[in-house]
């Protein structure tokens, strides 16, 4: 860590000592973040602990929240999207840290740090999303919070607390478990969390035959791979392990806290069903410092954080499916994952990547009338990314492969917002925010830089000299100068209706990825694939920022104390420079090699949600509730739809509660997937409909959760899942995989029958 941060962190360490030396006074420290949140949707804390013995995947715990689909990834790591817009679109924050994916397959997003145990709050910000937790992002904002410290009571002396919990689901085997323990006095407060999970390959449902390798469907395994036997039925590269630690230490003084907290997650493997790589190594640490304060003005908060990230990939077990395992014949003739470039991979495929963000924050919330609140507020962010892949094989040395070479993404945004109530019926907030983006890169080069020709070079890794060369030779130094708008306003008739409507203006600068990778060998641009399609692609130096401008309105019709309501946010999002990719070359049978590119794009749809009771009977309280999401997304110069947008889809749920019993039944419609992106040649998906039980018991310090997901076994498709390169000959780019089943064509599919229960004891 340099100087310059190491000088910030004490800075903002030693802030709550001046206010101690003035006031030693103990009391609970209270911040007023906002007069009026109602923006965001929180996940209810019932629902997030319900959730969780269901799940290893913190974004999971957002598939309630009206607008927000997630797109198949690995087991622990599915990004959001929301209305449409995914991953770096949004903005996600983590204990306020703004954590980047540093993976060419953004395999380790944000909140695969955070173990859904670890999880207090979660918050999206799906509409008109305000500056202050905005900036850089083009969609909604994600808010996930780990629990407050917590301190003994005056008088009390000390407290120790703490829970320990443990889950079991049947389908893929998943076991895991989590503890935390707290020690803390009236001033001092220790607090470690640790989670862990592991599962197998899942099951899909029905009668799913994974034939991809024409072994017959009458076969119960397919055989001949390096110490692993593959049911039919199983999904290939589903698996994961996964563990996670934090340890924190919080200071209080009067209305003053000051924070540290210390994380570090160590994932063996994470192997994905729609890359072509797994990940087989991601080791993260990460320093988060954090200063509230609360004065007769309002109040102030200042935070820094460090983290850094060693990933891994290469090809997993089932992507390695009868590699060196028969006796005679080439490898590609067994098999190879490789395929037809088997020869320049004959050792596996491996990619390093190592990034490291260094961030800074400072808001303040001043309260300038009763009825007026201000935020001002900046942020620092340092991002530095290496990616590169060691030669193996034949035909790929001497060099390493730089993919990208010393890169660099800083921001510096300042904001500024205004919250105003007139009266009980009307509130306003006025927001404007400017974020200065720079990036650049350092030269690269290819495995080999002298014996790459344009032509006669192994299959699929044509081009690199040239490539670098052109690359080298371009000005990759970029600044864009961004802003963001915000104006909202509510009113509210009555105790049962109130109408929020409002326009937002947002731009995000490209990521690395998308400006920086450089070569257009089918090979390396396989590699290079955020979103799971089973396209290569290559980036841009030249991209613009994208600048979306929105415009959305939401009407909720409720009862005075909630226990009925019923809201609909129709939205519309014009986006000019949007990021899509176009075809270099001619269209393929296979899969298609594709450019980053500025073109323009509109999405619109409707959000439906709602609740109400059904009466009281003799075996507890009867409820109903449900959602509806509806998107279309288009690109405007080419009339092709937008990858990766949710089809209509609804949930329905019967919930029962009656002592400490909570039990729900849960219908989920997914209508077909009949239109996607041509270009990027998205897979259909049928329609679908699956059940989901439910259920939970508490009694005093105990909690008890168990159900039963798809119920029936229902054989379904991910509409968001991507392609199935999960097995076999992961690096073809046609469309004949090594047995009857096309390597292209195949969507990934979802999980069958899965039963699960959990326990967590609270102490």
């Amino acid at each position: 860590m340099s100087f310059k941060r190491v000088t910030l962190a004490a800075a903002i360490a030693a802030l709550p000592c001046v206010a101690w030396a003035a006031d030693t006074a103990l009391s609970e420290v209270v911040v007023k973040a906002s007069k009026d949140d109602s923006q965001a949707t929180a996940v209810p804390k019932a629902e997030l602990q319900a959730a969780r013995a269901a799940t290893s995947d913190t974004a999971s715990l957002l598939r309630d929240v009206p607008g927000v689909s997630l797109y198949g990834a690995g087991g622990v790591s599915s990004l959001p999207s929301i209305h449409g817009l995914a991953d770096d679109r949004l903005r996600i924050k983590v204990d306020g840290m703004d954590l980047i994916a540093s993976c060419p397959n953004h395999m380790n997003p944000a909140l695969s740090y955070l173990d859904p145990t670890n999880v207090n709050s979660i918050k999206v910000y799906a509409g008109i999303a305000p500056v202050s937790v905005g900036g850089d992002s083009i969609g909604g904002s994600i808010v996930a919070e780990t629990a407050p410290p917590v301190f003994a009571a005056p008088g009390q002396g000390s407290l120790f607390k703490g829970e320990v919990g443990a889950f079991y689901r049947s389908n893929g085997n998943a076991v895991g478990g989590n503890v935390s323990a707290t020690y803390a006095t009236e001033s001092f407060n220790v607090t470690y969390t640790g989670a862990t999970a592991k599962s197998d390959n899942y099951d899909a449902g029905g009668n799913f035959k994974s034939s991809i390798y024409g072994t017959s469907s009458a076969s119960p395994t397919v055989t001949g791979r390096i110490g692993h036997t593959l049911p039919l039925d199983e999904v290939g590269s589903t698996a994961y392990d996964t563990r996670n630690h934090t340890l924190g230490f919080a200071f209080r003084g009067g209305n003053h806290l000051v924070e540290a907290k210390f994380g570090y997650q160590d994932l063996p493997y994470q192997l994905y069903p729609n890359q072509r790589m797994d990940m087989l190594d991601n080791e993260q640490t990460r320093l988060n410092l954090r200063y509230l304060g609360s004065f007769d003005w309002g109040s102030l908060e200042a935070r820094a954080y460090y983290e850094k990230v060693d990933h891994f990939m290469d090809f997993g077990d089932d992507k390695r499916w009868w590699y060196g395992a028969l006796s005679g014949g080439s490898a590609a003739a067994n098999g190879s994952p490789c395929g037809a470039m088997s020869a320049t991979c004959a050792q596996g495929m491996p990619m390093y990547t190592e990034g490291k963000t260094t961030g800074a924050s400072v808001k303040a919330n001043i309260d300038l009338t009763q009825t007026d609140l201000l935020r001002i507020g900046g942020e620092l962010q340092q991002y530095r990314l290496d990616d590169w892949w060691p030669a193996s094989g034949s035909g790929m040395w001497p060099n390493t492969f730089l993919n990208i070479n010393n890169g660099e993404r800083d921001r510096t945004a300042l904001f500024g917002e205004w919250e105003k109530r007139f009266n009980p019926q009307w509130m306003t907030l006025l927001g404007v925010r400017y974020e200065r983006v720079h990036t650049e890169a350092a030269m690269v080069h290819g495995y080999d830089r002298n014996t790459f020709p344009t032509v006669g070079a192994p299959a699929g890794m044509m081009n690199q000299t040239r490539d670098a060369a052109a690359f080298n030779n371009s000005d990759r130094s970029k600044a864009d100068d961004n802003w963001d708008l915000t104006a909202l306003g509510r009113y509210t008739a009555n105790a049962n209706y109130e109408i929020e409507f409002g326009f937002t203006r947002k731009v995000r600068s490209p990521n690395l990825y998308e400006r920086y990778t450089w070569s257009t060998a089918a090979m390396m641009m396989a590699m290079n694939n955020t979103v799971g399609d089973g396209n290569g692609y290559v980036g841009d130096v030249n991209l613009k920022p994208e600048k979306a401008h929105t415009l959305s309105a939401s009407f909720d019709w409720h009862a005075a104390d909630r226990g009925w309501e019923f809201k609909a946010t129709p939205y519309y999002t014009r986006v000019s420079d949007y990021i899509d990719a176009v075809l270099m070359g001619t269209t393929t049978s296979g899969f298609n090699l594709l450019r980053y590119a500025n073109q323009s794009a509109r999405l619109y749809g409707l959000d439906l949600s709602g609740k109400m009771p059904l009466g009281k009977t003799g075996i507890g309280e009867f409820g109903l509730k449900g959602l509806l999401n509806y998107t279309n997304g288009k690109n405007r110069e080419t009339d092709d739809a937008l990858y990766n947008v949710m089809p209509l889809n609804a949930k329905l749920t019967l919930t029962q509660q009656y002592g400490g019993w909570n039990n729900a039944i849960e219908l989920v419609m997914v209508k077909g997937k009949n239109s996607g992106s041509d270009v990027r040649k998205e897979i259909e998906t049928p329609g679908y409909n699956l059940i989901n039980l439910r259920g939970s018991y508490s009694w005093q310090q105990v909690r008890i959760d168990f159900g039963v997901e798809n119920l029936f076994d229902k054989l379904y498709y991910l509409p968001l899942g991507g392609a199935y390169t999960g097995q076999g000959t992961t690096m073809t780019m046609t469309t004949t995989g090594t047995g009857s089943v096309p390597a292209w064509g195949t969507a990934v599919p979802g999980m069958g029958r899965s039963l699960y229960a959990g326990v967590n004891y609270k102490f």
